[in-house]
């Protein structure tokens, strides 16, 4: 880790502080409907530029500083390049065509300039471009709706105060599900049945015990904007259908984890919202693929996991109002089979309606992540299955901007690592960092400098983790002692990362001088990178 050559004190850097980050998102595909039923398109922000003094400090032991400098010219470049050429922002690139422009505009929010993402020409073979065309018209975006009665309209609170009277009518009469029948109490003589209806629950809540039930039936009404008749059909069927599917039976069944690596729950977003990972690259398992898409009885089964494990996921979620009932979904396509599958397109088509009839308003977004070139023409044949609703909330990110579009949402150290962030899973190889311990964004800018100074006032141990999403810059990190003449300790030397070299960056340092650590990120590329970093301070008794 550390090399501790001493050196001659170093001086601090300029105090020109770094911007926050820059985020945006790109364009639409497939699969991921199959086992997303909803979500919400939110724009990307603009590129903004803020200058700061410094951070706050954090505690009585250390403070924090971050500065940026541009890098100093070589000499053979003096002659072409001024300082102030080399410490600004890097002319932007030449704009994509009109048609690419105009297929892959995504709906933005009104306080927000017409900021775009699309995929960018080297994400795409050249003839793609008809297929481009054909990319669905933008919707506006809207936010996740308030499930609290206070924050309905009247128009909304008397639709959900009928929708309510045909429920309970419905139980009563024993006519919400088909063929349900009166039950049988312990006062009941033998070979009678009681007059007591029979109490109905769905997702492990009971209909009409309690204010769970708004936020459920609100959940059917938005499915079908407010028509309370529609609303009921649909809540009737969707009653049928896990009745006859045995859903409740089917939460229990054990039905193997050999595909806990396609779909699993990770973190939460910003919000607060669960996070789930569906990840289609894995089905590049041919054996993998084949023992779940081969035939019909393998498709069911997969179909079968599916709804277990949403419906597991589900049950975990706060029904009561203002709580948190929805999943933030991320559906990743790298490397994801093409809609040329058969067996893929048959699954795809059959969980797409099942889920969008049956569990409606469960997504708070639904993100595609590393989408490729050929999601359009999946797309498009599956887009006359989706509702307007749906589609108005779907967010897509091509790969070079997977990272920027998660973090918008969703905080650095609760994105997985193979995303750009700093979560792993819980192990000993990260012991001193949790999802608890936030991480500092910090946007490097083109052929700068960018350190950040740890300021020590008392005796301690540092421990901090970083890294550059994407690498490509030089890392170094010293200590510098605060004591007139004292040597430098060299940390970490001066090293050229790569995209190949290990994520992340960890290290420790004994303090027994007062001074300060620089962490140092060099950029020398032409494009902006994301420095992401956190640390802790430890008593030297801990």
């Amino acid at each position: 880790m550390a090399d501790s050559t001493p050196q001659p004190p170093s001086s601090s850097t300029s105090t020109t502080p770094p911007p926050p980050p820059s985020f945006s998102t790109t364009p639409p595909p497939p699969l991921a409907a199959a086992i997303a039923t909803e979500a919400e398109l939110t724009p990307p922000l603009a590129s903004l530029e803020v200058e700061q003094d410094q951070e706050p400090e954090l505690s009585s032991m250390v403070t924090v500083v971050e500065k940026d400098s541009p890098l100093t010219p070589a000499a053979s470049d003096v002659a072409a390049l001024s300082v102030e050429q080399l410490s600004v922002t890097a002319p932007e690139l030449p704009p994509p065509s009109q048609a690419l422009s105009e297929a892959l505009e995504v709906p933005q929010e009104a306080d927000v300039a017409a900021q775009k993402d699309v995929v960018s020409e080297s994400d795409k073979p050249n003839d793609v471009n008809q297929d481009l065309k054909k990319a669905p018209e933008s919707m506006p975006s809207f936010k996740e709706e308030s499930n609290k009665l206070i924050d309905l309209s009247e128009s909304q609170l008397k639709a959900l105060q009928d929708f309510k009277f045909h429920v309970q009518e419905a139980i009563n009469s024993n006519n919400l599900i088909p063929n349900s029948s009166n039950i049988a109490t312990e006062d009941t003589p033998e070979g009678e049945i009681d007059e007591i209806p029979e109490e109905i629950s769905i997702w492990g809540v009971p209909l009409m015990r309690d204010d769970r039930t708004d936020v459920i039936l609100l959940k059917f009404l938005r499915a079908r904007d407010f028509k309370v008749k529609e609303a009921f059909a649909m809540l009737k069927n969707t009653m049928a259908w896990r009745k006859e599917y045995k859903v409740d039976e089917l939460v229990n069944e054990e039905l193997g984890d050999h595909l806990e690596k396609v779909v699993f729950m990770h973190g939460h977003d910003k919000e607060g919202h669960p996070v789930c990972y569906n990840v289609y690259g894995e089905f590049q398992n041919k054996e993998l693929y084949s023992k779940t898409f081969s035939d019909e009885e393998k498709r069911g089964r997969f179909l079968r996991w599916r709804i277990q494990f949403l419906e597991r996921s589900i049950r975990k979620l706060d029904f009561s109002p203002g709580g948190i009932n929805t999943i933030f979904q991320i559906s990743d396509l790298k490397n994801s089979p093409g809609p040329g599958k058969r067996e893929l397109r048959v699954a795809t088509s059959q969980a797409l309606q099942l889920l969008q009839d049956n569990y409606p308003e469960f997504v708070a977004k639904q993100v595609f992540i590393n989408v490729p070139w050929w999601y359009l023409a999946f797309y498009t044949m599956i887009n006359p299955f989706l509702t307007q609703r749906t589609k108005s909330k779907f967010v897509f990110a091509g790969p070079s901007k997977t990272s920027d579009t998660l973090f918008k949402y969703i905080a650095p150290e609760q994105v997985p690592i193979q995303y750009g962030g700093l979560l792993v899973d819980l192990c000993d190889c990260n012991p001193d960092f949790t999802v608890d311990d936030p991480v500092t964004e910090i946007i490097v800018k083109p052929t700068t400098k960018q350190t950040v100074e740890i300021i020590v006032h008392e005796k301690c141990i540092i421990v901090w983790e970083l890294r550059v999403v994407g690498w490509d810059v030089s890392y170094s990190a010293e200590f510098v002692p605060n004591v007139e003449g004292a040597y430098t300790i060299i940390l970490q030397k001066k090293t050229k990362m790569s995209p190949k070299d290990e994520p992340v960056v960890s290290s420790s340092f004994k303090v027994t001088e007062l001074g300060k650590i620089l962490l140092t990120i060099n950029n020398p590329q032409s494009k902006k990178k994301k420095l992401l970093y956190r640390f802790k301070v430890k008593t030297l008794s801990d």
